[in-house]
């Protein structure tokens, strides 16, 4: 990545500068693949009207809406977890504040490595894709990687998901109707580099798609999954803990909220989610 694109856009900078006049502690929402930062937008005004400051940095090249995302979807294809990891990075390292951070799904293996690199004050997971270490793979999460990892070349395109895909991936657990919205109103495509580096991170012992989880620096940590998650079911959150539990510095806790999928964060039960993660950095941070 160049470093042009390290840098964070003029909307990003705009809410660092928000942040550190506010005088409140930031949050950080850091969104995974098939999703933009706007899939955050009511957690930041949760967050907002809770005492905090929001940030909501995207991925490098990220367009603004999901229109104009899905209008050159391609902007996409590139974009590995080390590329991201660095971006998310230059955006906290610019709060006066060291920020609690939220991220969902690839966004829950980045503020893993964002935590383990010191950068956050405390940290939740949610629907964590598997990083390094985590060994389960079950049969659910590989049908949804398939849109990816069937083909090879996959790997540096960018990954549109049909409905259907999504319905099983995303919404399963939630009726059709609301499954229809959802992918109309939040899906766009995502690079197929991160699902290929989390396919065979056990097997490169340089995969980017690590993190550090045993330092004095990386705060208190929450590790949340939807029980009827395909996507990252319920065993990969679970190994996600086990790792990181080993921290002996800080707190380590793991949840399941019940009967809810990997839309978890954008569906209708989202602000029971929320509440949980509120709940968390009011105890930890």
């Amino acid at each position: 990545m160049t470093a042009q694109q390290i840098e964070p856009t003029p909307a990003e900078l705009a809410e660092i500068q928000r942040a550190n006049t506010s005088g409140k502690q930031p949050v950080v929402f850091v969104h995974g693949l098939w999703l933009l930062d706007s899939s955050w937008d009511r957690w930041a005004a949760f967050f907002e009207d809770s005492g905090y400051v929001a940030v909501t940095p995207g991925w490098p090249d990220d367009p603004d809406n999901v229109e104009e995302a899905r209008r050159d979807p391609d902007v996409f294809a590139g974009k590995s977890v080390g590329d991201v990891a660095a971006y998310q990075q230059a955006v906290i390292e610019r709060l006066n504040v060291r920020p609690v951070i939220v991220g969902h799904s690839f966004g829950g293996v980045l503020v893993q490595i964002l935590a383990g690199r010191g950068l956050a004050a405390a940290t939740v997971a949610i629907s964590p894709a598997p990083s390094r270490g985590v060994l389960p793979l079950p049969l659910n999460a590989l049908r949804a990687a398939a849109p990816a990892l069937s083909n090879p070349a996959n790997r540096h395109r960018a990954i549109t998901l049909t409905y259907d895909q999504f319905r099983f991936g995303f919404a399963n657990a939630v009726d059709e109707d609301e499954a229809h919205a959802l992918y109309t109103q939040f899906h766009v495509a995502g690079s197929g580099i991160p699902l290929f580096q989390a396919a065979f991170a056990n097997i490169n012992p340089g995969s980017e798609v690590k993190a550090a989880k045993t330092g004095a620096d990386r705060g208190p940590m929450l590790v949340l999954v939807g029980s009827d998650d395909h996507q990252a079911p319920p065993a990969i959150a679970r190994a996600t803990f086990e790792k990181q539990k080993k921290n002996k510095h800080f707190a380590t806790e793991y949840g399941v909220v019940p009967g809810r999928g990997h839309s978890i964060t954008i569906d209708s039960g989202w602000e029971e989610v929320a509440q949980t993660c509120l709940d968390f950095f009011r105890k930890n941070a």
